[in-house]
């Protein structure tokens, strides 16, 4: 349990902008940590590119205290009850709705998934006919994707530093508001694309229609093991300064109704499936009339031609 808001011994404070390095921030939005701790969190907006991120936070030796629960669903692919049937259920349409992505700008070869879970991607991609690979630091679902799904699977991205241009296309599906080191990571990433190769990375988008309505309800805050909150700008920016660029952008529309079924449960104390499935239509509705975007967007990178 977590007694104090935020311990010295247990934080990072983040001076300079992850994305643009100013040091002049304003608080967006206080956010509790609803799913486990419910020790509340300050979400800061960059004064000058306007990129959101939790500060402070905990450092690298204690944010994994955070994902120390039973019912955190993305590494959990055995539990039965309701919520989960409906996420795994929601994960096979997800799936396929990502592998079509994937074979407009891939057409075959090599795929790197980073934050594979418990493989089930990898899984299917390799039945149509890729060669995967996936990264996942959680034991228990790289054991569950090795032994069931028949995915080879490495603990760290570093382990495959000697793999430079292999993978025709990379993927992180809701991992890079994960990472402590953006710029790291993208260097990581770009050092193992093959030439033409494709990064594609899904996101929440904090700027959408239920982000709005559900305020520190937002279940896709998920604070703090979402260290980042990105929208559609701020996400060009960052690609734009890291060496890459944008080719294409894709909603993820069943998002919308997952996160409201949670934001509404955080909001009432209790679950509203009625609720959600409208609210999640209305966001998706919204996204297109107002030009907001989705609740998830889809990101489809490449390396900039110099």
């Amino acid at each position: 349990m977590f007694h104090v808001k935020h311990e010295l011994k247990m934080s990072e404070i983040i001076s300079n902008c992850p994305v643009c390095g100013n040091s002049i921030f304003t608080l967006f939005l206080d956010v509790k940590d609803h799913f486990l701790t419910k020790e509340e969190f300050s979400i800061l907006k960059c004064d000058s590119c306007g990129f959101r991120f939790v500060n402070p936070r905990p450092d690298n030796i204690n944010i994994g205290m955070y994902y120390q629960s039973e019912e955190y669903i993305s590494h959990d692919a055995e539990k039965s009850n309701f919520l989960n049937r409906i996420y795994r259920l929601a994960r096979i349409i997800s799936i396929r709705g990502k592998f079509r992505i994937i074979k407009k700008f891939c057409p075959g070869g090599k795929i790197l998934d980073i934050g594979c879970g418990t493989g089930e991607f990898l899984h299917y991609c390799r039945q149509k006919g890729f060669e995967v690979t996936g990264v996942e630091p959680n034991a228990k679902a790289s054991t569950f994707a090795q032994s069931k799904n028949q995915v080879i699977v490495f603990g760290q991205l570093e382990s495959l530093s000697g793999a430079g241009g292999l993978f025709n296309c990379i993927t992180m599906w809701h991992v890079l508001e994960h990472v402590p080191n953006l710029d790291e990571l993208i260097i990581q990433v770009k050092q193992l694309l093959a030439p033409n190769g494709v990064f594609i990375v899904a996101v929440p988008n904090s700027n959408s229609w239920d982000a709005a309505y559900y305020k520190e309800y937002w279940a896709a805050y998920d604070v703090p093991r979402h260290l980042y909150h990105f929208t559609q700008c701020t996400m060009e920016k960052l690609v734009s300064m890291t060496g890459l660029e944008v080719r294409k952008i894709f909603p993820q529309k069943l998002d919308a109704y997952y996160v409201s079924m949670l934001s509404e449960k955080y909001k009432s104390g209790k679950t509203n499936y009625f609720k959600s499935i409208a609210f999640g239509f209305w966001a998706n509705l919204q996204a297109k009339k107002r030009d907001i975007g989705h609740s998830s967007l889809i990101f489809v990178l490449s390396v900039k031609n110099v």
